[in-house]
């Protein structure tokens, strides 16, 4: 069957043949779906690690690969970044990746510098595979931590400790890891602000070149989210906690270049900013999404039903949405507002036009400082980025 060509059974596989992208660069999301254990607070698209399902997986990931590689556009296009996340994508063995990255090489021309990032566990990591990781190509490690209390841990599901953390950690600089990202997560349930106070200097002591640190949202799709979780510490306490890891992050010399992510100077994350400056992507394996032209696509999220759809020969885009003008900008102020460098100031005025009472809302914030301009340009501040989806729903 042509590549991502139209059949009964995926009356949606020509869509990605249809749309070509707009930009020459694209950056490339690859989701790997397995766990050893799921999270808690987890509502990404998993699945359990069973025997033969990453041979399987695998399989239909190069096929994937191929059908994407064989697009008319694609020669077209160079990738700017390639993102493995999950999953547990740390769970691939050095060879699995470089096969993997060696497949995308083949269909698709790669940037002299391209930014290419491996989300890790650290449990999941040795300095072996990292060293062989960094032979494959890759060269920016995103380590998932989390937490740094003992007893926090097991609690959220992790199968590591504060130890194993920092233990991954080294390993992955004495692996010539330079570009190196730290996840943690606060309002979590029993942490208190002592308790955050002291992971964020314990991390920011390791001297990572990025820190990205989320607040615990109850996403449907996780198991927190459909049961419950006690001991959530109180808004008032999540704010602190807020506060003291930006002042924290300020004094050790990190920029607060997006809501939740800090960076030393040169080490933003790239493909983030694809997503962030509303960008173009492409997206494999089982629940991926991308963005090419106008249009927003969504993979088949069963792996299973991921892998039948390529043994078939067609591309598993299981939904798409070409966006309107007005979902388009609205896109564009939003995740643009997510950045310090923020946005266009006559982007937000097209925005305002006729529209009365968002221009007060707006006006509002401003007098608050919570918006500011700056030049032409218009940004949040960080007590703005703290309440920016109050903003952010008035924009839509």
């Amino acid at each position: 069957m042509r590549p991502g060509s139209v059949s009964a059974d995926n009356p949606q596989g020509s869509v990605l043949a249809d749309n070509a992208p707009e930009a020459r660069e694209l950056g490339l999301y690859v989701h790997v779906p397995f766990c050893a254990k799921r999270c808690g607070y987890c509502s990404f698209n998993t699945a359990p690690l069973e025997d033969g399902a990453m041979v399987r997986y695998l399989e239909a990931l190069r096929r994937e690969i191929d059908l994407l590689g064989a697009l008319a556009w694609a020669p077209r296009v160079r990738l700017s970044t390639i993102f493995l996340g999950g999953g547990t994508p740390s769970l691939l063995t050095a060879d699995e990746l470089a096969a993997m990255l060696d497949r995308i090489r083949s269909h698709f021309e790669l940037v002299a510098d391209a930014e290419i990032t491996v989300e890790c566990n650290p449990e999941s990591v040795t300095r072996d595979k990292l060293a062989g990781y960094r032979t494959a190509g890759v060269n920016r490690l995103s380590l998932g931590v989390q937490s740094l209390d003992d007893s926090i841990l097991p609690r959220l599901g992790r199968l590591h400790d504060a130890r194993g953390a920092r233990a991954a950690f080294e390993a992955a600089r004495e692996a010539g890891c330079d570009n190196l990202s730290v996840d943690l997560m606060y309002g979590l349930p029993g942490l208190d602000l002592d308790g955050w106070t002291r992971a964020v200097e314990a991390v920011l002591d390791w001297q990572p070149d990025h820190l990205s640190a989320y607040g615990l949202t109850l996403d449907a799709g996780s198991l927190w989210g459909a049961a419950g979780i006690e001991g959530l510490p109180t808004e008032d306490t999540q704010v602190d906690q807020y506060w003291r890891l930006a002042r924290a992050a300020a004094a050790r010399g990190l920029e607060h270049y997006e809501i939740s992510n800090y960076a030393r100077r040169g080490f933003r994350s790239r493909h983030n900013q694809i997503y962030w400056h509303a960008a173009e992507y492409l997206a494999a394996g089982p629940g991926a999404c991308g963005f090419v032209g106008r249009m927003r696509y969504a993979n088949v999220k069963a792996t299973p039903r991921y892998c039948e759809t390529l043994a078939g020969g067609d591309l598993p885009v299981a939904s798409f949405e070409h966006l309107s003008e007005r979902q388009r900008l609205g896109e564009r102020l939003i995740l643009g507002l997510r950045v310090s460098d923020g946005i266009p100031a006559a982007l937000l005025e097209t925005r305002l036009d006729g529209d009365s009472r968002l221009r007060g809302f707006v006006d509002e914030w401003r007098a608050r400082t919570l918006l500011v301009d700056t030049g032409d340009r218009v940004r949040l501040t960080e007590a703005g980025f703290l309440l920016s989806d109050a903003l952010f729903v008035e924009l839509l």
